[in-house]
């Protein structure tokens, strides 16, 4: 195991959502467990700068070092939304069918999928916060498909493909996501 894969196992991965915790297990070959926190997430289309926000709480919070993802979807009609606020989109009162619905109404379906990858200690600003991003084009599906993967990964159609995220498998889906981008930037960032 690589010295950068080493130092990213010994972070507190702080997310409540298993899903991705699950996900970062596989990309680093290790389990990797989740450890929840209520973070205030500051409202912004710049998954960097809420990653960055996220990551400094955090590690404040904990007292240790730590990583933190904020990811989503960018939408290309729609200017850059929902971005960081596809969870509350797609699990709120929209829901996935409501997202691919509201895309109907443009000519364009074409997605980007959004991971941003933070690294904090505590006491670090956040201009001294490590950050790599991972970006994945594709398209959002005409309607929620596949039980596999979580979240809005029933809409995610990655570009060369017909199936969505959910409907791959774990191996698949991970061999070039937008979480598997960010997190060979991250390893390239510590090993720097």
């Amino acid at each position: 195991m690589s010295n950068a894969t080493d130092a990213l196992l010994g972070l507190t991965f702080v997310t409540s959502n298993a899903g991705k915790a699950r996900e970062a297990g596989v990309l680093l070959g290790r389990a990797v467990t989740a450890h929840p926190l209520d973070v205030p997430e500051i409202q912004s289309l710049d998954f960097v700068e809420v990653a960055r926000a996220k990551a400094v709480v955090a590690a404040r919070a904990f007292g240790v070092p730590v990583l933190v993802e904020d990811s989503g979807l960018v939408i290309s009609g729609w200017g850059g939304f929902p971005g960081p606020f596809t969870k509350w989109i797609t699990m709120g009162a929209l829901g996935q069918e409501g997202l691919a619905k509201m895309v109907d109404g443009f000519s364009d379906r074409g997605a980007e999928a959004v991971s941003a990858l933070a690294v904090a200690r505590p006491g670090q600003d956040e201009k001294d916060v490590v950050v790599a991003v991972g970006r994945a084009r594709g398209s959002i599906a005409l309607h929620p498909r596949g039980g596999n993967g979580f979240g809005w990964d029933v809409l995610f159609i990655p570009e060369g493909a017909t199936r969505t995220w959910a409907e791959m498998s774990d191996e698949e889906k991970m061999a070039d996501s937008h979480r598997a981008r960010a997190f060979r930037e991250m390893r390239r960032l510590l090993s720097a």
